[in-house]
């Protein structure tokens, strides 16, 4: 054997263990990355315990910590109308570790009325929507009409006496009320609130007249307040005899939904499997009968088409607020 072959046979071999030792290094990486979730992860709800959104919010994170064999912690971080929750997500690390329950406000409502901190799109991945909401128009006990149709002369005679109470500027339940409001011809009140459970206590209280909240479901049936109509374009399951506001006349846009988000960039293969956890729960017996209590349905969305859903939803109510004119003071 020549020295130039000899030469060359040991080159050979370095580069081959040099490529071994590269793909042994990478293993352990890949198999890391593989073995998600290793720790517990954090659902963040953006608005106080007690609501709707904290209710659903729960209900997701048992579901998934059952699934992914991990914990998941729910976080209530509340306040300026979602957005310091929201925020709070847009800034994590997009490791599969922090995820966000949102309404269809965060992600396509409240950016058009006011400046938010944070980009609906460019800082979330959708990852599913859990549910849509049979929306309730509910009224205090002693209020002298028993539907919308019957409020809205007595509102016209009093421009701006009869008060609806929100989670915040900006949200559904806000922009519900102003919506309604709007193509029923009368002047609301608006009184914002931190979230649904501090809402309907006053509500319950007769400190407010209206709230546009699914909250109320238990309150009506309890009779400690009264549904005067559904908002969604069905009649709610529990509620057959309260017309819905189409019914009556006044025509409403029928998307309140909940959804997961994550951080953008967080690793596709980690959304997939949150998401079909997810599906996997809505389809479970009972889970309807659960929702329910919630003033919502199931509705499971996948990732992608999830995400368009949100830039639909997003335009249309970007449209629908320039035609309504309506304003954040």
């Amino acid at each position: 054997m020549s020295h130039a072959t000899t030469r060359r046979s040991l080159l050979a071999g370095a580069a081959a263990a040099a490529a071994g030792s590269a793909l042994g290094s990478l293993a352990p990486a890949a198999h890391a990355q593989g073995r998600w979730p290793e720790r517990p992860l954090k659902l963040v709800v953006p608005y106080p315990p007690g609501g709707n959104a904290d209710a659903i919010g729960r209900w997701a994170a048992e579901r998934l910590s059952s699934g992914l064999g991990q914990q998941v912690v729910v976080e209530n971080r509340a306040g300026a109308g979602a957005s310091i929750g929201a925020q709070a997500v847009a800034r994590s690390a997009p490791d599969g570790y922090t995820l966000l329950l949102a309404p269809t406000a965060v992600m396509a409502i409240t950016q058009h009325l006011r400046k938010i901190p944070y980009d609906p799109e460019a800082d979330f991945a959708p990852i599913c929507c859990i549910s849509n909401s049979y929306g309730l128009v509910a009224a205090r006990r002693d209020l002298p009409a028993t539907t919308f149709a019957e409020f809205i002369p007595i509102a016209k005679a009093a421009p701006g006496k009869f008060t609806f109470g929100s989670v915040g500027l900006g949200t559904a339940t806000h922009l519900t009320g102003e919506i309604a409001a709007l193509r029923g011809g009368i002047k609301l009140l608006h009184v914002p609130y931190k979230g649904s459970a501090e809402s309907l206590t006053d509500l319950v209280a007769g400190r407010i007249d209206l709230i546009f909240d699914p909250v109320a479901l238990q309150q009506v049936k309890a009779g400690t307040v009264k549904a005067l109509a559904a908002t969604s374009s069905v009649r709610h399951p529990e509620l057959p005899d309260v017309p819905t506001l189409k019914e009556q006349g006044i025509e409403m846009p029928d998307s309140g939904w909940f959804g997961l988000f994550a951080p953008k960039g967080t690793p596709t293969d980690a959304i997939a499997r949150m998401a079909g956890e997810i599906e996997r729960a809505l389809a479970a017996p009972g889970t309807r009968e659960t929702l329910v209590k919630f003033g919502q349905h199931p509705q499971y969305i996948a990732p992608e088409a999830f995400a368009t859903r949100v830039k639909a939803d997003t335009v249309m109510f970007r449209d629908l607020i320039a035609q309504a004119g309506i304003k954040l003071d």
